[in-house]
Parts: structure tokens; sequence; C-alpha cells
């Protein structure tokens, strides 16, 4: 990928997007195309056929897609399968009718059976019944990987699709009611410590156990893949037995009762941490596997806490509390 290519990043704002490009810009590539929802609606088909024919992107991050949590995903489901089939639609079929060279589709852990082996090997996919409270988003993401794989087979794209595991870092959600573990977990402790409250209470047992990766870290691995020789990358997506797909994460998990009490100790939050055991614990265990991109020749470096305690700092130790920023 040469530094001066046309790279589009949809969905430059968010958690993934945003960290994405800036691992383009450190890496100096310097015609980076973006563009906020508001300049370009990637569920009008039109509007996004016009953007690919006016700026012929030659290489494509598709991040963009309507997340959210466990309250989001059982509140909100049919926009979750609407929005997030209608975007990867029109952007991947763009993508192939403008000649784009790589697209690189982001989708989530979730798309696994909810009770599939562990670690989470590629090949799991579509194993098993999935989770009930994030179905409609995962079948989204499943459709996109299959949009991919049908493309590449009868066009000879070379569209990827990438599985990050829980993300978190700069660009975070923290609306406590749409946002992630993470987030949600710091914004809480913190608003505690500054409050001076006696406890924070966390929804479900703290009894299932989860990966997470500094959104950083998952967009080093992006560039990685995207970059790869020809040959390397053809082995993953010319393939027609099996899905062009890598997971991406750290290779290690917790408990959220064990994540609860690092971010509580970062956070530099002192209460008592009180579990709700009438939420949800959602899936009991999703640890990927990631020796397919450690193969490739990609692992990640970072320790949780790093990663923790760098979102921390990038996010709330610059302000003198939450201010709505972020929200």
């Amino acid at each position: 990928m040469q530094l001066t290519a046309r790279i589009y990043v949809a969905g430059h704002r968010g958690l993934a997007g945003s960290a994405i490009v800036r691992r383009l810009k450190s890496a100096g590539y310097g015609h980076i195309l973006t563009r906020s929802h508001a300049e370009l609606d990637l569920i009008d088909p039109v509007a996004t056929r016009r953007f690919f024919e006016d700026e012929r992107p030659e290489y494509v991050f598709l991040a963009a897609a309507k997340v959210g949590g466990i309250l989001a995903n059982e509140t909100y489901p049919a926009e979750f399968i609407r929005e997030n089939l209608t975007i990867q639609t029109n952007v991947i079929h763009e993508a192939w009718r403008a000649g784009v060279s790589r697209l690189l589709f982001l989708g989530s852990s979730c798309i696994y059976p909810r009770d599939c082996p562990q670690p989470i090997k590629e090949e799991y996919l579509l194993t098993g019944p999935l989770e009930a409270t994030n179905r409609a988003y995962a079948l989204a993401k499943i459709a996109g990987v299959e949009m991919c794989w049908s493309y590449n087979r009868q066009y000879g794209t070379r569209f990827l699709a990438v599985m990050p595991t829980n993300l978190y870092g700069p660009g975070d959600n923290f609306d406590l009611q749409n946002s992630h573990v993470i987030p949600a977990l710091m914004r809480k402790m913190h608003e505690a410590k500054v409050a001076g409250a006696d406890e924070v209470v966390i929804w479900g047992t703290g009894k299932p156990m989860r990966e997470f990766l500094y959104s950083d870290e998952m967009a080093d691995a992006c560039h990685f893949l995207v970059t790869l020789p020809d040959d390397a990358l053809d082995v993953l997506t010319a393939q027609r037995d099996a899905a062009p797909l890598v997971n991406i994460g750290s290779g290690r998990d917790q408990t959220i009762d064990e994540l609860a009490r690092l971010v509580a100790d970062v956070v530099g939050y002192r209460g008592n941490l009180v579990f709700d055991v009438s939420k949800p614990d959602g899936t009991p265990r999703k640890l990927l596997d990631v020796e397919r991109l450690r193969r490739l020749g990609w692992a990640s470096s970072l320790s949780l806490r790093e990663g923790l305690v760098a979102s921390y700092a990038k996010v709330f130790r610059a302000q003198a509390g939450m201010d709505g920023r972020h929200g």
C-alpha cells in the first residue's frame, strides 16, 4: 500500500475507525478519505455509489456500524440488523464496482456460537446457536463475512473480514445506556470516585470471562493485514472452502469481576463493588484463538493494565470530571 494511496476509512469517528486513522497517519499515509454521517449516509445507496464514483478509493477499511452493549442490543434489535446489513451491503458492493484493491471488513467476536469451544477458532463460525442478547447484530456481521467471501469467489476480489475481540480505548462510547463493559465501568468508577460514593453496582454475576484489546493495537493489526504481500493475502481471500476471516485479539482473558477490580485500581476508586445478579451475564466466555494472525506475523504486546492506564489518562485525567463530551 503506497503512502500516496487513496484510503477510505468508513466509520472514522468510532472507536475502531478513529484508531485506524491514527495508525495510517502515523505511518505517513497522506490521502485518507473520511466522511461524517452528515456528509455521507452509508444507508443511502445512491449517496454511497456517488462517493465511490467521485473519490475512487483504492483501499477500504469498513469500520462503520451501529454498535452497543447488551442493553442497546436488547432494546433496538431491528435497528441493529437493518442498519448494519444496509451499510455493509452498500459499501462492499460499491467497493467492488469501483475496483477497490483491498477491503477490510470489521466484524465482532459475537458472530461465533454462544457455547462453542474455547479458544474460538475461525472455523467455528456457524457451528451452533448465537447468544440471544445480540443475535441481530451478530447475524448482520455474519452476512458481511459471507458477502466478502462471495465477492472473492465470484469476482476475484481481495476482501478480508477481521473479527476483533472486545475493544476499548480513545474514542470509546461512555454513554451508560449504550456503552460496552470497559467504558461503562470506567465512567461509573470515575464518577463514584469524584462523588465519594460508597459503592458501584455492576451488571451480572461477574463470572463471565472476556478478552479485551486496546483499539490502537487492533488498528496496527488491521494495517498489517491490509499490507500483506499478494501471495500471503491470497491464502486468506482466494480459498473457496474457507471464509476470508481472521481473529484479532490479545489471546488472554479474565472474569468481569477481575476486570472490574483492575479498572477500580487504575481509576483509583476504593469503594465497594456490588454485582447485580438480576441482570444478564451474556455469553459465558469469549476468548479468540489468534494463532492464524500470529502465524502471519502479528501479536499483541500491550497488557490490559497498560491499555487501561493509557485509556483512562487520555479520556478522564484531561478533564476535571465527565463533562459530556465523551458520552
